[in-house]
């Protein structure tokens, strides 16, 4: 019997209607429209991509989106120079740097140079101290994106075993995090972890966050599992995940395909951010449970 299959395209199309009306409502009442700036350094192509991309999906949504372009060997100095400018923007109300950055950039220290309240990418350590501290703070969109799409196929995640495949600071240990706050049992598989398959043979969640072409087999799974497949990598077949999704359909109980899973609810939980934020630093409650849920 073949897997339900996560359609993370319609649902992020969803969530990105209700973000429109939510922009439309805060016009109504701030006056202007949320502001979202990003940062890219340099000429990298999958970079140019996902830029264009955020910016598309902005405009659609009714909000500004501000693009700044810097040359590849642009001195950190200047990058962090606008940094600060945009922090103190009023009108800015989420600033996304664009990563990978050149080599001679530390991107940790640009990461944290961003204010904690317009990082809607949630990377700045202060905001990944109030994910795992409980407290309110912006969640990076991937992780988020994927919670999201568990809960749409499942009535809980309370009690249930995860795994987690990867320990990025980007994907793999936000989504333990997420796991922990929503009660699941969670375990993080990474490159150092003695027998894999052992551990996700437990798995009534997997999340596979690892980089690695259809590492994950069908075999491996527990029968009825949920997969969300993080995973995009290039090979000449095309895109794949990090799942072997024609094997791992016949075991799953609900698994997102690669395109088409995942990757359209990061933009768009990147716009719910920007939302939010604005929202909050205009002092207009947005309606986040609204926002958030679990229906198409």
């Amino acid at each position: 019997m073949s897997a339900t299959i996560i359609d993370g395209k319609a649902f992020a199309a969803g969530l990105r209607a209700r973000i429109a009306d939510g922009v439309t409502a805060f016009k109504a009442k701030a006056g202007r429209a949320p502001g979202l700036a990003v940062v890219l350094v340099g000429e990298d192509p999958a970079s140019n991509v996902y830029v264009r991309s955020k910016g598309k999906a902005t405009r659609e949504a009714g909000m500004e989106s501000i693009e700044h372009r810097l040359p590849a060997d642009v001195p950190a100095e200047k990058l962090l120079a606008l940094v600060a400018t945009l922090n103190a923007d009023p009108t800015i109300d989420g600033i996304l740097v664009q990563l990978p950055l050149p080599k001679h950039i530390d991107e940790q220290a640009v990461i944290a140079a961003i204010d904690p309240d317009k990082d809607v990418d949630g990377f700045h350590p202060i905001n990944a101290g109030r994910l795992a501290t409980g407290l309110p703070g912006f969640v990076p969109c991937t992780p988020f994106g994927c919670v999201m799409l568990l809960k749409s196929v499942l009535p809980t995640l309370s009690g249930l075993e995860a795994v987690v495949v990867g320990r990025s600071n980007i994907v793999g240990k936000p989504m333990a995090q997420l796991l922990l706050r929503e009660s699941c049992t969670v375990t993080v598989v990474h490159s150092r972890t003695q027998d894999v398959p052992a551990h996700i043979r437990r798995a009534d969640i997997l999340v596979a966050a690892v980089g690695i072409p259809e590492m994950i087999k069908g075999d491996w799974l527990k029968p009825g599992a949920t997969v969300i497949d993080v995973g995009i990598n290039r090979t000449d077949a095309g895109l794949v995940g990090d799942v072997d999704f024609a094997s791992a359909v016949e075991v799953a109980g609900a698994i997102t395909p690669v395109p088409g899973g995942v990757g359209p609810m990061t933009i768009a939980c990147l716009l719910r951010n920007t939302l939010v934020s604005a929202g909050r630093r205009e002092g207009i409650a947005m309606d986040e449970a609204t926002l958030d849920r679990t229906g198409l």
